[in-house]
């Protein structure tokens, strides 16, 4: 036998471990995933997490209600406004506060907005990420027309701080339900255009039908929500099983499909949005009248006890648990993050499948770092 082709052979079962990360903090996150390599086949990944841990579940414990909320922006940053709402519903449970009507249709309308420019970013960074170039300028070109309606109401874009306890920071602005509707006008015939650059793209296609499957059993085990997990069969909509806010006076569908792979992962964002879409034009003409905010006391303190709530982020699902001795700042405080958890299924999926599948699988779970971290 040829001696380069014994050498080949040689290197195809010989085992490389290789560091994918850590990026700088402006790229998708500082995460590091050690990689196992037999030829170009995955082994084994092992994720390295903490690059930018903050403390955030530990400072919760020396700082007021009110105060905890501008940190939960920090953690999933895309779904900022949700988590915001998550710890306001929580403690609005604790203080046993019934909010406006209002209220719950706002928060309903900015969370789907929220939805709506998270998955935008996902498509564009995702398209980016597998060679499509175009689809990171559509993507922000959209998300733009949201952030922009974001400023006007809240004076942020990303990280809104609208949500407060007892309501919201202040009301809606006067152009809020026109330019909602003029969104929807433009997104519902932009929408079209991301299936003919990407969904439908011969190679896009290529290398995600049938790459990294995850099967509804493992879906349940592992705890993968949000459209990852319901892209495996897995119906785990916490607006659909325990509505909260305005959910409960809005048709949609969950959307659940049961190949479980990445292209599907992928599907499950696209139709989020349209999903999305109809709940939004369900309440925006239909805004009741009456407060934005509840009176509340300057200083907030639980009665003792424990407290849970929890949400749909656009990454799956968001509790709260709360343990409270009756002072103005909790005793603890515990997140349950989607990413940190759909994370755990990331080597499980990858096994067997080449290096640049790897790009596909990990980018079709759509983390967002900072939440891991926390």
């Amino acid at each position: 036998m040829d001696i380069q082709v014994k050498e080949l052979i040689a290197d195809e079962k010989q085992e490389y471990i290789i560091n994918m990360g850590p990026q700088h903090p402006s790229t998708h996150g500082v995460l590091r995933l050690v990689v196992s390599l037999q030829g170009e086949i995955v082994k084994n990944i092992e994720p390295h997490i903490g690059y930018i841990h903050r403390g955030i579940e530990k400072m919760c414990e020396s700082i007021t209600y009110p105060q905890i909320i501008h940190l939960t922006d920090r953690m999933d940053y895309l779904s900022a406004h949700i988590n915001n709402e998550a710890v306001c519903l929580t403690v609005e449970k604790a203080l046993e506060v019934d909010i406006t009507d209002r209220i719950k249709v706002i928060r309903t309308i900015m969370s789907e907005l929220t939805r709506i420019q998270s998955h935008q970013l996902f498509w564009a960074s995702y398209g980016m990420d597998l060679g499509g170039q175009t689809c990171f300028f559509y993507g922000l070109r959209d998300r733009e027309k949201i952030l922009d309606i974001f400023e006007e109401t809240c004076g942020g874009r990303m990280l809104v701080s609208y949500n407060c306890p007892g309501g919201l920071m202040y009301d809606i602005h006067p152009n809020f339900q026109q330019r909602v509707k003029d969104f929807i006008k433009y997104f519902r015939k932009a929408l079209p255009e991301y299936d003919t650059i990407l969904t439908g793209n011969v190679i896009f296609r290529e290398r995600s039908i049938g790459i990294g499957p995850l099967t509804l059993k493992d879906a349940v085990s592992y705890g993968v929500t949000g459209p990852s997990g319901r892209a495996s069969g897995f119906s785990c909509d916490v607006r659909k099983h325990e509505p909260y806010s305005a959910y409960d006076r809005v048709n949609f569908n969950e959307v659940i499909y049961n190949e479980g792979d990445t292209y599907h992962r992928y599907l499950a964002r696209i139709e989020e949005m349209r999903e999305s879409m109809n709940i939004i034009e369900q309440l925006i003409d239909n805004i009741p009248e009456g407060s934005y905010a509840i009176k509340m006391k300057p200083i907030i303190k639980l009665p003792e006890g424990e407290y849970f709530q929890r949400v749909e982020t656009a990454r799956g699902e968001l509790d709260v648990f709360i343990i409270s001795d009756g002072n103005k700042n909790p005793f603890r405080l515990k997140f349950r993050s989607p990413n940190f958890v759909n994370l755990g299924v990331l080597n499980h999926i990858s096994k067997g499948f080449k290096i640049a599948d790897l790009v596909a699988i990990a980018g079709s779970l759509d983390f967002v770092i900072p939440d891991i971290d926390r």
